[in-house]
Formats: C-alpha cells, sequence, structure tokens
C-alpha cells in the first residue's frame, strides 16, 4: 500500500475543506456525531457538489472517484464537524448493497440516495437478537404478491430522519438460523410502522426502537435470494465496521485537548507530564487509526472483501475513541466547575463524548465479536 495520496487526492481533501470553510460546526454536529445531527438541506447542498455516491460507477451516475476519496470526505466531513445523519448510512452502506445485490427496480433507488432525495436506516437489532443477530425473531410471510411483517425492532440508528428501512426479517424458521434470513425494504411510512425515540444517557436522540404489525410489503422489496440475506448482511457490515468516522468523530477532541495543553497555564508537575505523553499517545495511536481505516478503503478499492481488516479497524477505533475520551476527563478534572469559561465549556464537551464513547464497542458489533473475526479468518486460528 502506498502510503502518500495523489495530487488529485489532496485537490479533493481541499475543495472539500473550501466546501466547509464557510460552515460553522453546529453543537448538534460536534456533541452528536453522525449519530444524531441531520440537516436534509445540507444533504442537498452536498449531493449538489456529487459527493453522495461518489465513489459507485458512473452507469448509477456516481463519479467512481474511489474508496479512498470517500474516505477523504467522511474524514473531512465528520471532523468538521458536518450533520450527516440523513444521508450517511444510506451513502455508506445501502447504496453498495442495492448496486450488487439489489434487482432492476431497485438499483432505480441509487439515483434518489445520491440526489439526497431517499434516506435509507437499516434494521438488524432486536430485544433478543444484539451480538447473537442470527437470533432474530421479526419475521415476514408471503401472503400472495406481498410480504407480511411482524416484530420489532431496537437501536435503529436515524429512523426519525429515514424513508425507507433495510430490514433483517426470519423468512424461513425450519432451516439454521443464519439459513433462514432475509432483508427486505419497507417504506417507514407504511401503515402498521410505529417509530418510537430512543435517547440515551448523553441525552441524545439518534437511536430508535421501530414496531411492526401486519405490515404488508411486495415480496419485489426482497433483496437478493431469500433465505440468503445473512451472507449479504455480513457484506455489508463489513462498510460499517471499516469507516473512518468513529476516530474523526473525536478528531474535534483531540485537537481541542491538543490546543488546551498548549495555551492552559500548568505547572511542569508529574502529573502534567504524565497527561502530556498520555496525550501524545492519542496522537499516535489516532494515526494508526488513520491508516487501518485507509487500508480497508484500499481493498475495497481493489475489489476485495476487507473482512478482518474491517473489525480490526471497528475494533480500534471504538477502543481509541474511549481511551482519548478518558484521556481527556483525566486532564480537565473539575476544572470545568470552577475554571474559565473557555475550560467551562470543553468540559461540557468531553463530558458529552465520553458519555457518548461508552457505546462505541457495543454497536455495530461488540469488541469481542471483533476480536474473534480477527482471530478465526485473519489469523487461522480455531472457532
Amino acid at each position: 500500500m502506498n502510503f502518500r495520496f495523489t495530487p488529485e487526492q489532496d485537490a479533493f481533501r481541499q475543495e472539500i475543506r473550501d466546501f466547509l470553510a464557510v460552515l460553522p460546526p453546529t453543537t448538534d454536529a460536534e456533541e452528536e456525531g453522525y449519530q444524531g445531527a441531520a440537516d436534509r438541506e445540507f444533504s442537498k447542498r452536498v449531493a449538489d457538489k456529487g459527493w453522495i455516491g461518489l465513489a459507485w460507477p458512473t452507469e448509477y451516475g456516481g463519479k467512481a472517484l474511489g474508496d479512498i476519496e470517500r474516505a477523504i470526505y467522511t474524514e473531512e466531513m465528520i471532523g468538521h464537524p458536518a450533520p450527516m445523519a440523513y444521508h450517511f448510512i444510506s451513502e455508506r452502506q445501502m447504496g453498495p448493497t442495492i448496486i450488487r445485490h439489489g434487482n432492476d427496480e431497485q438499483k432505480k433507488l441509487v439515483r434518489k440516495i445520491m440526489d439526497a432525495d431517499l434516506a435509507i436506516c437499516i434494521g438488524m437489532s432486536e430485544p433478543g437478537a444484539g451480538s447473537d443477530l442470527a437470533s432474530v425473531a421479526t419475521n415476514a410471510r408471503i401472503d400472495g404478491d406481498d410480504f407480511v411483517i411482524n416484530g420489532q425492532k431496537i437501536w435503529t440508528s436515524h429512523a426519525h430522519v429515514s424513508d425507507w428501512i433495510m430490514l433483517v426479517t426470519r423468512t424461513n424458521p425450519d432451516v439454521p438460523k443464519h439459513k433462514g434470513i432475509s432483508l427486505i425494504f419497507v417504506d417507514l411510512t407504511s401503515p402498521g410502522v410505529s417509530i418510537r425515540p430512543l435517547t440515551d444517557m448523553g441525552n441524545v436522540h439518534g437511536f430508535n426502537e421501530i414496531f411492526f404489525d401486519d405490515v404488508r410489503v411486495p415480496r419485489s422489496n426482497l433483496i437478493g435470494e431469500q433465505d440468503a440475506g445473512w451472507y449479504i448482511l455480513a457484506e455489508n457490515l463489513d462498510y460499517e465496521r471499516g469507516g473512518i468516522e468513529r476516530l474523526c468523530f473525536m478528531r474535534w477532541l483531540l485537537d481541542d485537548l491538543l490546543a488546551y495543553m498548549k495555551t492552559a497555564d500548568k505547572e511542569p508537575s508529574a502529573r502534567y507530564q504524565k497527561l502530556r505523553l498520555e496525550l501524545a499517545d492519542r496522537v499516535v495511536e489516532y494515526e494508526i487509526g488513520r491508516w487501518l481505516c485507509y487500508r480497508v478503503a484500499w481493498l475495497f478499492g481493489n475489489e476485495r472483501v476487507p473482512n478482518y481488516e474491517a473489525s480490526m479497524s471497528k475494533m480500534f477505533g471504538s477502543e481509541w475513541a474511549q481511551r482519548c475520551s478518558q484521556t481527556a476527563m483525566r486532564m480537565l478534572q473539575a476544572y470545568g466547575i470552577g475554571g474559565k469559561p473557555e475550560e467551562r465549556d470543553l468540559a461540557r464537551k468531553i463530558n458529552a463524548a465520553y458519555i457518548h464513547c461508552s457505546a462505541h464497542t457495543i454497536l455495530g458489533g461488540t469488541s469481542e465479536i471483533q476480536r474473534n473475526i480477527i482471530a478465526t479468518r485473519g489469523l487461522g486460528l480455531p472457532r
């Protein structure tokens, strides 16, 4: 892998920075990260630049720039931070899945995603199926030309700002659990669908609980083959786990901590020196995580499936975000209570980041699951 960006890639990065320079970072985006902050008007502006689906083939309207360029785009957007929640999951996961596995009618949706006219979330976890996702109980039975869906999903990111959902359902209860799962598109305005907000302990509404009560969906909304959805889903998760966003979400905090340590009036105590070294570790780790993410993008760009590599990226990024927020908490301590206004403001943001990061090693697949994937598929160890 060549660790240098091309002149064209550097120019693309600068183009994004120039676009973002006139946009003040929003409090919502900064504190909620890509989980909560949504602005459809902003998504439209990004679409007008041709940056949604920029790595997709030109036959679908994409620019075919490549997955490295998409990683650059994500790094700059979330590092700004910008309100991407409306189009982010659709662009990151749904477009590639539709292009690879969708039928001819579904592939028409790609253009709508690119134009920021359609946002699709993904319904995976259930109250009884989290890490053991193959235990999903939400079911779809065939009734004429329709599926009739009943069940419940939980922790569904962005459902409240999405139009459709790619639903993980059980279509065959009489086979081993991995072999009876299908993926089905469902319009979230369909009769029988109800969405309830889930506000996390950071007071952020990024997740939702969704109920399906005899929801009728055309059988043509099936993605790929019936009962073969597990294998499409596993590929879809690689797009999520290999992304650079978990690192970028905390990049603003790292920059703020560096600025604070350079300007704060501190005595050269042993504690201060220890914190300087600890912060230096976080900076080095950020660069390691960054290149793990770009490695995944490079593999995607070379039409290789980065399965265990995506798990390495996800696990490292999730755990780094937690370490970074813990370092920040140790640095500020009580300064945010009685310190200067800028210290109180930084402490408020650190508190929000610390709370948000607590879930990073769970959502998208726990670190334990990632380690198992790395062990079996990367190192060849026995299951």
